[in-house]
């Protein structure tokens, strides 16, 4: 499968993990999260959980407020919470 926007394939046979990378970075914030084949069953079920978790990702940062043009604390601690959630 082919890399998307905001999600990277990892399939390097050197190494130990394959899967998908979420990074979404938005007003110099950056939140990354692996998605192992591994740990999901298979390729296709890593993507569609990254995808999920990106959507709701997307859509936490974008309607969030913002202060001096940074995320607000708050906004970040959730985004990490519902990265390690997933």
């Amino acid at each position: 499968m082919k890399s998307r926007k905001n999600l990277t394939r990892f399939t390097y046979e050197t190494t130990a993990f394959q899967g998908w990378r979420l990074s979404l970075s938005r007003s110099g914030t950056t939140f990354t999260k692996y998605f192992s084949d591994k740990k999901y069953g298979s390729e296709r079920k890593a993507l569609k959980a990254a995808e999920a978790a990106l959507k709701e990702l997307k859509e936490l940062v974008e309607n969030s407020r913002k202060v001096n043009g940074k995320l607000s604390k708050t906004t970040t601690n959730k985004a990490k919470k519902l990265l390690k959630d997933v």
